[in-house]
């Protein structure tokens, strides 16, 4: 299965060796969906059937053929890249512009590691752009044993943040070999009323909204929403303005930019794979139900071809 034919001048053919079922791919497929967003996301995705047919929002992978006009890329490169919307990574080739969001595999890793980087690691970095983490900054990070949980636990850690995850108590131990300094388990506790606040808060759970988690924020910090209903992203910019915190929403920019310096972070060693269960191409129905329970830690990765 291809997910894109013959590509243009500006695209590289990638045959895809590893993928990874997201929560992204799980929205999009059972359209489970934050309050509110139910009618968008049906009139993105269409209505009575998929415009996407094939999932998959990132991809590891090598260079099989380019395009007359690619000049960044040739056949035989290891490659990793991030088709967000597009979709199409659950494919064995998938056609990506030499401008899109993708840059050279980490030397260090296999392709089942380095796809680890894409979806969970781009998202978190991006909204951390939103905001700025120094040493010693206090970061919470909720639902930090998550794709985008443990690449937040990483990347605020590795600027010398003081990092306190959420998760579960049977979670602890990973999130402090990222590098949390302290870890909440929310079945024990709600972080949101234990008295403390933070300079940056990123909510990876979709339960930690202005309205509840806005108190707990320092003055001039910022909440992180990465999971929003409808009326959190409409008032983003409002309570921004009115509460002096940036309170961010939405989508995200992905960049190849941002790609290569995750790339770089895993090559010198200061970012590492966390993966739950790998899956064979043929048995994605099994990678999607176990996505589906929610309680995956990482990512699940999705293999297409052996390496």
């Amino acid at each position: 299965m291809r997910s894109s034919s013959a590509g243009g001048p500006d695209e590289v053919l990638v045959k895809v060796y590893a993928s990874t079922v997201s929560a992204a791919d799980y929205r999009s497929r059972s359209r489970s969906v934050p309050k509110g967003l139910a009618v968008p996301v049906a009139l993105a995705l269409e209505v009575f059937r998929p415009r996407k047919r094939v999932l998959g929002m990132d991809v590891a992978g090598v260079v099989e053929v380019v395009g007359l006009g690619v000049t960044s890329f040739r056949p035989g490169d290891e490659v990793i890249a991030m088709l967000g919307s597009r979709f199409g990574g659950h494919a064995e080739y998938v056609c990506i512009s030499q401008d899109g969001v993708i840059t050279a595999k980490p030397r260090n890793m296999t392709f089942t590691d380095a796809v680890t980087l894409v979806f969970g690691g781009t998202t978190a970095h991006a909204f951390f752009r939103r905001t700025a983490i120094k040493p010693d900054s206090t970061v919470l990070v909720n639902g930090a044993s998550g794709s985008v949980g443990t690449a937040a636990v990483q990347l605020a850690a590795q600027v010398g943040a003081r990092v306190t995850g959420v998760c579960s108590g049977a979670n602890r131990e990973l999130v402090t070999a990222l590098g949390a300094d302290r870890v909440i388990d929310y079945t024990a506790e709600d972080f949101l009323l234990e008295g403390r606040t933070y300079d940056v808060i990123m909510d990876c759970v979709g339960n930690a909204p202005f309205e509840r988690a806005g108190a707990c924020v320092n003055p001039g910090g910022a909440l992180l929403l990465v999971i929003s209903d409808l009326k959190g992203l409409l008032l983003a910019a409002w309570n921004t303005k009115r509460s002096g915190k940036v309170i961010a929403a939405g989508n995200i920019e992905n960049t190849s930019e941002s790609l290569a310096f995750l790339v770089g972070l895993a090559e010198s060693g200061r970012f590492q794979a966390v993966i739950d269960r790998t899956y064979d191409l043929a048995d994605i129905a099994s990678a999607h139900r176990f996505v589906d329970t929610g309680h995956k830690k990482g990512n699940v990765v999705l293999r297409i071809a052996a390496s």
